[in-house]
């Protein structure tokens, strides 16, 4: 197994991890605006109580979009497998460019392995779309500036 199988290994479980943390705390707070919304009692005049009532949904809906977000996000991560030898830029590639290292999987932003930081980019984004079917030695002009592919895994 090569450091970057390895690495690319660590990155997702990292990437879980993260995701079920987002996930345990959307949970958590989804149950917190329930109990919230539901324990308002009427003892308010009318309006002010509707009004509370209105911005404690508005919450747990907030709440529920992040807890869905977060489930698609880990669901579209399952998808990848690490294993798999990648030779062009897909969904799961590792790119170690002149840059950086990217991972095309979620958007997540920058994650530390070790020494190493890397780039967690969607498929969506627009430097994921620019990569998408490179190979190791493709060159691209993104926002003015090079970037090299040396490898892909």
């Amino acid at each position: 197994m090569t450091f970057n199988t390895e690495l690319k290994e660590q990155l997702l479980k990292q990437l879980n991890d993260l995701l079920d943390e987002r996930i345990g705390a959307s949970l958590k707070a989804i149950e917190s605006a329930k109990e919230a919304r539901d324990n308002d009692t009427k003892s308010s005049a009318g309006d002010k109580y509707e009004t509370g009532r209105a911005m404690m949904q508005m919450e747990l809906d907030k709440h529920q979009a992040q807890l869905s977000k977060n489930r698609a996000l880990k669901n579209e991560l399952s998808k990848i497998n690490p294993s798999v030898a990648m030779q062009e830029a897909a969904l799961g590639s590792l790119l170690v460019c002149n840059q950086g290292h990217y991972l095309l999987s979620v958007a997540m932003g920058k994650i530390r392995i070790g020494q190493t930081d890397v780039y967690c980019l969607s498929m969506l984004s627009p430097l994921g779309q620019a990569l998408r079917g490179k190979k190791a030695g493709d060159e691209l002009d993104f926002n003015g500036q090079l970037i090299q592919v040396k490898s892909i895994v």
